[in-house]
């Protein structure tokens, strides 16, 4: 299959000018989805009287769409619409699911309505209500996913200069300033969106949103004169299904050895020498052609595309299947980054106060996890691997594997934390039986886990992406931009599996369920256990799947002889 080429450039475009605008876009939308999301949790539960366990189930599929669409984007960009139309109408439809959302604050009959405080009974949200406040957060995530779907890879194409190669830039670096940036961003919205929404309500709240968003749309598409656009590959998605049927139908046709000299292979440009990798070998039917005369039109092209695919668009489909196992390994630890509904009751059951007129939002305090990933990105890239450089005498390299292996291992043990700060402050409410703040433990006992969560963002998930895109073929950037999220999504689908089975075994027999929406009669420590023992397994599992995928491309190239891996 052959790569995207570029747009013939008449001017000059691109480049660092461009990027603020792309990157800026991308920014404000993360800062208005985090901050709405961070503090949804109360909205749900204060606003619509949800339960704990109704309201964390409606934000694990939130979050799982949030972070599926954009691998539908991604398909969508390469090959169809492309990577600027496919930002510009993510960002359009993003604005219509948060106007949606900021209206439920404004029309009354949208919320239930208050409960009754005399006989302290809370009506729950009627069907049609429900319907409302799922349409805006379902708009909001077709948005996102149409932005975050192309916004790292349209960025990498400004950096690209006139002969195709990539600036220096792009690679190591670009990533991991791009998730600085994207870490930032997050954080903004932790402090400044959750502040307004605490300190001046729900309105002010939602439609401080809203206007960073439109910002953000506005100034996307006014920069459009600078962009560099890459051509769509139209084949791209279909390329990939062809190769599927083109091996089932062939399945019948036995594999000739890796020494046969009479076979004739399928190229892009027609029959040519060449064989495709020894790896996944029944895929290789798909490309075999056996009889020239009824396989092959006299241009040379193949008369049935789904019967006879190219050996590039078999390693394609390759390439991406062999990362699926390691790509499998981050939902686990996505399943513990995606638990975010109860640290904010954790936080919320913490001395919080600060000055006697200033008490920090407990959802303000997922802050520490991303101003650690931003910290960790400068000191890797500005002090650690250069000082470890110029000490060794020769290029230092951690690489990626190594860095997702080690953020799996922090997943684990930040979980572990997290369930020994919980029973301590557990047992404290309860040895106490009152919750004034004088007795509350401080919010300084949970500094260590949300460092620990941000470590494991920090070596995992920017070293999923480098790898993906280091993987896979060019023409499957915006999918490996987004196979991360992807990843992210399944692990809040698993994430609320887990919740709910965990609810049902807890409270079966009539036990108070571990998870209550009344933090101290619940367990929350020992569900916290249970992800620590699932994390455990699941970095035994990636050990395994790291062996069994072998040298990276770059390995097998030769290219990271001269550096020292640790």
């Amino acid at each position: 299959m052959a790569e995207q080429p570029l747009l013939k450039k008449t001017r000059k475009k691109g480049g660092f000018k461009a990027l603020p605008f792309i990157l800026g876009n991308d920014a404000l939308e993360k800062m208005a989805t985090y901050g709405v999301t961070t503090n949804m949790i109360l909205y749900l539960v204060n606003e619509y009287h949800m339960e704990m366990t109704t309201a964390s189930n409606i934000l694990f599929l939130w979050t799982a769409a949030n972070n599926s669409m954009p691998i539908i984007g991604a398909g969508i960009a390469d090959s169809y619409l492309g990577r600027f139309y496919t930002i510009g109408l993510g960002s359009i439809v993003y604005l219509m699911g948060m106007v949606l959302l900021w209206l439920t604050t404004f029309i009354a009959q949208a919320r239930p309505p208050p409960c009754d405080q005399s006989s302290d009974s809370c009506s729950p949200p009627m069907f049609l209500q429900s319907m409302v406040l799922c349409s805006s957060l379902g708009l909001i995530s077709v948005g996102a996913g149409g932005i975050r779907a192309s916004s790292m890879a349209f960025g990498a194409d400004q950096l690209e200069n006139e002969d195709d190669k990539e600036n220096s830039g792009v690679g190591e670096s670009y990533f991991s300033w791009y998730y600085t940036l994207y870490m930032f961003a997050i954080l903004m919205g932790l402090t400044c969106v959750v502040y307004v929404q605490d300190n001046m309500g729900w309105k002010i709240g939602f439609g401080f949103a809203f206007v960073l968003m439109m910002f953000g749309t506005v100034s996307f598409f006014l920069a459009s004169p600078f962009y560099v656009q890459v051509q769509t590959n139209t084949s791209l998605m279909a390329g990939l299904f062809q190769v599927v049927m083109a091996s089932f139908r062939n399945r019948h046709f036995k594999l000739p050895s890796d020494t046969a000299t009479n076979i004739i292979y399928y190229h892009k440009n027609g029959p040519a020498p060449g064989f495709p990798s020894s790896k996944l070998r029944f895929l290789n039917k798909a490309c075999i052609i056996r009889d020239p005369q009824k396989d092959l039109m006299p241009d040379g092209r193949a008369r049935d595309p789904w019967r006879l695919c190219t050996v590039d668009q078999v390693e394609d489909l390759k390439a991406l299947l062999r990362v699926v196992p390691i790509w499998s390994t981050g939902m686990i630890m996505f399943v513990n980054l995606s638990q975010t509904s109860f640290p904010v009751l954790q936080a919320a059951a913490t001395n919080r106060r600060i000055t006697s007129g200033f008490t920090i939002p407990a959802a303000s305090l997922g802050t520490i996890t991303f101003l650690t990933v931003i910290v960790w990105v400068a000191l890797k890239d500005s002090v650690l691997l250069p000082l470890a450089s110029r000490v060794m005498g020769r290029p230092v390299h951690i690489s990626t594997t190594r860095r997702m292996g080690i953020g799996i291992f922090l997943s684990s043990l930040a979980m572990s934390v997290t369930a020994a700060v919980e029973s301590i402050r557990r047992g404290r409410a309860i040895k106490e039986g009152n919750n004034s703040e004088h007795h509350l433990i401080s919010a300084l006992w949970l500094v260590p886990q949300n460092c620990l969560f941000g470590l494991t963002d920090g070596f995992n998930d920017i070293a999923q992406s480098e790898f993906y895109f280091s993987e896979l073929p060019k023409s499957m950037s915006s999918i490996a931009s987004n196979l991360s999220g992807l990843g992210f999504a399944v692990g809040s689908l698993l994430a609320s599996f887990v919740m709910n089975m965990v609810d049902s075994i807890s409270k079966a027999g009539g036990h108070q369920s571990w998870i209550s929406t009344d933090i101290n009669k619940g367990h929350y420590d020992y569900y916290y256990l249970v992800l620590a023992g699932l994390s455990l397994a699941n970095m035994v599992y990636y050990v395994v799947c790291r062996r069994a995928y072998g040298p990276l491309k770059a390995e097998r190239r030769g290219v990271t002889e001269k550096e020292d891996e640790f």
